[in-house]
């Protein structure tokens, strides 16, 4: 039972943190209630409007462009026979 009043003690915290960082901003338009009226077959809802809210979000833009790029030049040589014997005769 403690655990639980722990854990809620500490959600409440962070969202009193939360709030006063500017993190989380919650906007808020209350809603309508529908209008009721019982007929003989149940009662009957109209009208009404649910709550609005608004979330702001992050934007990512991404672009392209040209840029030039200096690739380096690779040369491969083969090996002289001496070389070539030496490197094979390791395994004995």
């Amino acid at each position: 039972m403690r655990s639980i009043i722990f854990i809620l003690i500490l959600a409440v915290v962070v969202v009193i943190i939360a709030v006063a960082t500017g993190f989380l901003d919650l906007n808020l338009r209350g809603g309508k209630a529908p209008q009721l009226s019982t007929t003989s077959n149940g009662i009957k809802a109209s009208g009404g409007q649910p709550p609005a809210f608004d979330v702001e979000t992050g934007s990512v833009k991404v672009g392209s462009a040209q840029k030039t790029v200096t690739v380096p030049t690779l040369t491969v040589q083969k090996p002289d026979q001496n070389q070539a014997a030496a490197a094979t005769n390791n395994a004995q």
